[in-house]
């Protein structure tokens, strides 16, 4: 995916990254500020995963390996469909009991699977999840070009 400051510049052929002059730089915490995406494209909708293994147990009760374990979800999910991490435009983060201790492991899992050029994302603080052991869930937004 490109990655711009100005949109217009955009060759609107696939999915296009931009983060505008006149707003931080939002890379260093793991998101962008807009995307563009072509009226052809394809998009496959990502329902919330979370840190579970197959049989849909919570594989952990450490929030950091839960968030780990539910971006590993989201790229098998995608990898259903002939898609990867780098097809994703949106991100959705659910955090229960939210503090700014939980962004690290957050941020951490964004560079790893997107680099320099992450999706757009808004997370969101929740007092819990569909099960008292899920401490993260995000969900996600993929377009095909």
């Amino acid at each position: 995916m490109t990655q711009i400051r100005r949109p217009q510049e955009a060759i609107r052929t696939s999915p296009v990254l931009v983060d505008p002059e006149g707003l931080h730089d939002p890379i260093p915490f793991g998101y962008s500020h807009t995307v563009i995406i072509p009226a052809e494209t394809e998009l496959v909708l990502v329902s919330g995963q979370y840190g579970s293994g197959p049989d849909g147990a919570v594989v952990s009760a450490d929030f950091t390996e839960q968030v780990q374990r539910a971006f590993h979800n989201i790229g098998v999910a995608l990898a259903a469909h002939g898609l990867d991490l780098g097809h994703v435009v949106q991100l959705r983060t659910y955090v229960v009991n939210h503090d700014v201790s939980k962004l690290g492991p957050i941020a951490a899992a964004v560079r790893a699977g997107w680099g320099a050029k992450p999706p757009t994302q808004t997370l969101v603080g929740v007092a819990s999840l569909a099960a008292p052991d899920v401490l993260f869930e995000v969900e996600a937004l993929a377009a095909r070009p």
